[in-house]
């Protein structure tokens, strides 16, 4: 049987000051959501394992995180946070590279201003990671792809993967903007994307299959199977669809392509970039 990673996932102990983002309009995924409720999904669509990233920001959340993975070996990573803009970074990326169960890092950049990226403490945090090995997550609205280009770009040797696509606004069928600006930022090699997080970005309750579907012809087309991954954004996606449903959707998308190009999407090329022992 071929292997498949989820590489996209969260786990959170509901709070609803702390966790202030999952509003009211999102009342379905105002709970707990733990290792024990992703593990029989992840098995009845036949995955080995998933990487865990953070929902909120603080170091509470990373060690959150790589203690559940202690716990459950089927959480082969994990994509924590810290404050790449504190002057002792180098520190704290020191304390978390002694456990090997963190392999990156990620900030919601899409709730800061445009030109967050720009800054030189958070690009000097981005400097220190690669003394350690650790990836970064891009987490971005469409309309900050622009500075996500010139960030890659100025550190061609950190590995940079896009979350959600940079969330393109399925909902309306935007796509002009998004795909010149896809079609810039794929030409930086040190950049994968993950197939994550579309069911969100289109109407909830009304989406369709072929909604996303010039959505992931772009993506397919500038990234190609060798730098694109798998990941369902659960619990966000219930939101829009269930676990199987994110999963048989790309199924039937990647049906197109070899069995070669289909195991890179669904486990080759996250194991790789996050270094996964599976």
């Amino acid at each position: 049987m071929n292997k498949r990673i989820d590489s996209h996932q969260h786990f959170w102990k509901f709070d609803p000051v702390r966790d202030s983002w999952i509003d009211d309009s999102m009342q379905k995924i105002q709970r707990d959501f733990l290792p024990e409720d992703l593990l029989p999904l992840l098995t009845e669509n036949k995955f080995q394992g998933c990487v865990a990233v953070e929902a909120h920001q603080s170091e509470e959340q990373t060690n959150f995180l790589a203690d559940l993975a202690s716990k459950n070996d089927f959480i082969k990573g994990v994509v924590g946070w810290v404050d790449l803009r504190n002057k002792n970074i180098s520190e704290r990326l020191h304390h978390f590279s002694n456990d090997k169960i963190i392999k990156g890092f990620r900030h919601v950049v899409q709730a800061e201003a445009d030109d967050f990226m720009l800054r030189n403490d958070f690009r000097n945090g981005i400097t220190a990671l690669a003394a350690f090995d650790f990836t970064y997550d891009i987490l971005i609205f469409h309309r900050q792809l622009p500075v996500a280009i010139d960030l890659v770009n100025r550190f061609p040797e950190q590995k940079f993967v896009i979350d959600h696509i940079a969330k393109p606004n399925i909902k309306s069928g935007e796509i002009a903007t998004w795909e010149k600006d896809i079609k810039e930022i794929a030409k930086a090699e040190n950049v994968m994307c993950k197939i994550s997080g579309m069911v969100t970005e289109a109407d909830w309750n009304n989406w369709e299959f072929q909604d996303l579907r010039p959505y992931l012809d772009v993506i397919f087309e500038n990234f190609s199977a060798d730098r694109l991954m798998f990941g369902s954004d659960w619990p966000v996606c219930n939101l829009a669809a269930d676990y199987s449903k994110v999963v048989d959707t790309l199924e039937n998308y990647i049906a197109q392509f070899s069995i070669q190009e289909q195991n890179m999407i669904w486990f080759e090329n996250a194991a790789a970039f996050y270094k996964l022992k599976i």
